[in-house]
């Protein structure tokens, strides 16, 4: 059996990641939510990235959806500048935000796609890993589901397709790396696709 070249930095953040995504689902479905993350990892893992990158991707929705148990100080503390510094890059949440209703949907996607593109080269493979993954679950699940798909979610289905698009174009401007991006605007061409379809 090969042992993993990581540190035990790494096994803290899957057990931090474990125990503060527990009981949480993804939307619309009785998925445990970590598989969200641990996918993300291994995207991120399988396109180059290295140890903080990895950590990174296994915390990278916490400030977002956990910002009343989980703070950017603790995060720094435990993992580092770097690995914080991703995590929030990957975050479209405001830096002050602690929980309780977000900004509007549509102002918090402009604002990422904006920063995404000014500068996400820090960030970019995390935060494309994220939502390439993301991409092609909303697909597989429209292929069962139809359109009632989009009532899981926060805005319909042309403000998703418009965010899928948008994001294409921020990852290619970010310097993204290539092959994610191609096949992230191939998911994104499938789920056009399907939306067009009668």
């Amino acid at each position: 059996m090969e042992r993993s070249p990581f540190s035990i930095k790494f096994q803290e953040a899957l057990v931090f990641a474990a125990d503060v995504h527990k009981g949480q689902v993804k939307k619309g479905t009785s998925i445990p939510y970590i598989s969200h993350p641990l996918a993300v990892c291994a995207l991120v893992l399988e396109h180059g990235g290295d140890e903080e990158e990895a950590i990174a991707a296994l915390l990278h929705d916490i400030l977002e959806d956990h910002p009343e148990t989980v703070t950017r100080e603790r995060l720094q503390e435990q993992f580092g500048e770097r690995v914080l510094s991703v995590v929030e890059g990957c975050t479209d949440t405001p830096p002050n935000y602690r929980g309780g209703p977000k900004p509007p949907w549509r102002e918090r996607k402009i604002a990422y796609i904006d920063r995404l593109r000014r500068e996400g080269s820090a960030y970019a493979r995390v935060a494309l890993a994220d939502k390439l993954h993301s991409a092609r679950a909303i697909l597989s699940d429209y292929r069962q589901l139809g359109d009632q798909l989009w009532s899981r979610f926060n805005a319909g289905k042309e403000e998703q397709l418009w965010y899928f698009r948008s994001l294409v174009g921020a990852f290619a401007d970010a310097g993204a790396p290539s092959q994610m991006v191609e096949e992230f605007n191939h998911t994104v061409i499938q789920l056009e696709g399907l939306a067009k379809a009668p």
